[in-house]
């Protein structure tokens, strides 16, 4: 072998993808292993849980996301339908219980794709069953890594160590592959507080809707119909302190307060939520990143953008980066272009995305006559609205 053809081979070698590491077992994670799989890489996910059990809240699926997951995993769309509601009625109320307007969902004439309300839980299942359980190891809590131009190195607690050709972090607004990469500390906290559950609870309202919004004094609540049975409940307030309760009875005590004065129909579903199936923690998000990726280590979903959820894209949006990462590795000839390549496909929309979600954050909390004021400032602007929810629901898959 001469110099030349050397130094192709260890070119070659150098930027070799074969092994991948995936962190988190989330909706994005395990769809970008459902997708990276199917191109023939060795794929392995390491979840911090113990073990897959309920948990999450009620998501929404818009034509966005699924269009990604769909092409990821063909027929998955149907499944989620089974374990979820298609989203056709949706209705705003006041506390009283009184209804302002209703509305039919119109996402399949729209978009050509239709919207679905399911169980965090319930995608998670429906994602692992797309993969072989041997694949993902649970009990594997990152701590950090190391890499150079050949390999990363994973470290994990309790001592254990995994080595691969590309680690992809995608492990949530709290990502330790994140803070290892850039160093930037805690989230942003957006002045909004949250507490949410799903419980077994046919709310007497899902006789007509799937979806109820009802909006108070700097304050609201979604009731999501997440199918067989279950109800998933969410309340945000506009609190710039970001205290938390020091119990599970606290939490419950706290949010009952502060829906004292709203209908008893609303606040039935929480007071017949156990204490330890409330969910309180602050709405964050980060600045956006400029670059995702450093050497043969990149990001995904909520550990690249996270964003408020207000406009439901945090798992729809890290759906489109498993479409799009797996896309540019298989048909880039080396790891580094196929990062470069990853980056513009992806950063610049999920900015606008980010940033449109931290505004819808704080329209929430507006008064009536705020809302008027700006609703008339924006009548003009209609059409670029629509142009909006164009562009963010009609992605597809190239």
């Amino acid at each position: 072998m001469n110099i030349q053809e050397q130094a192709l081979t260890q070119n070659s070698e150098k930027h070799k993808v074969a092994k991948i590491a995936i962190i988190g077992a989330g909706p994005g994670g395990l769809a970008t292993a459902i997708a990276l799989r199917n191109k023939g890489f060795d794929v392995q996910v390491y979840e911090k849980a113990q073990e897959f059990r309920p948990a999450g809240t009620g998501l929404g699926l818009s034509p966005n996301g699924l269009n990604c997951l769909e092409a990821i995993s063909p027929g998955i769309v149907e499944s989620l339908k089974i374990s979820g509601t298609e989203l056709r009625q949706t209705a705003l109320k006041n506390v009283s219980g009184e209804t302002i307007r209703a509305n039919t969902a119109k996402y399949l004439e729209k978009y050509g794709q239709t919207f679905i309300i399911v169980w965090w839980w319930n995608l998670q299942q429906v994602l692992a069953s797309r993969l072989p359980s041997d694949i993902i190891h649970l009990n594997h809590r990152c701590i950090g890594f190391k890499q150079n131009d050949s390999n990363v190195e994973i470290y994990f607690d309790g001592g254990n160590t995994v080595n691969a050709d590309l680690l992809i972090g995608a492990d949530g607004v709290n990502s330790v592959i994140r803070e290892t990469l850039t160093g930037e500390g805690k989230p942003n906290y957006l002045r909004s507080m949250c507490w949410r559950s799903v419980i077994k609870y046919n709310h007497e309202l899902f006789n007509s809707y799937d979806l109820v919004f009802i909006k108070g004094n700097k304050q609201f609540m979604y009731l999501l119909n997440v199918g067989d049975g279950y109800t998933s409940w969410i309340s945000r307030k506009f609190l710039p302190d970001c205290s938390l309760s020091q119990s599970a009875e606290q939490v419950k005590s706290r949010i009952l307060h502060e829906l004292k004065d709203w209908d008893k129909s609303f606040r039935a579903v929480v007071e017949a939520t156990p204490a330890e199936e409330i969910k309180e923690h602050p709405i964050c998000d980060r600045p956006p990143l400029s670059h995702w990726s450093q050497g043969r280590v990149t990001l995904l979903g909520d550990a690249a953008h996270p964003m408020a959820p207000a406009m439901a894209q945090g798992a729809n949006s890290s759906f489109e980066d498993a479409y799009e990462l797996q896309a540019c590795l298989s048909q880039k000839s080396t790891l580094e272009a196929a990062l470069i390549r990853y980056e513009q496909r992806r950063i610049e929309r999920t900015q606008v995305i980010q940033g449109r979600s931290a505004l819808g954050e704080m329209r929430y909390y507006e008064t009536d006559t705020e809302t008027s004021e700006r609703q008339m400032q924006e009548r003009s602007q209609l059409a670029n609205n629509d142009d909006f929810q164009t562009w963010l629901y009609g992605y597809k898959p190239y």
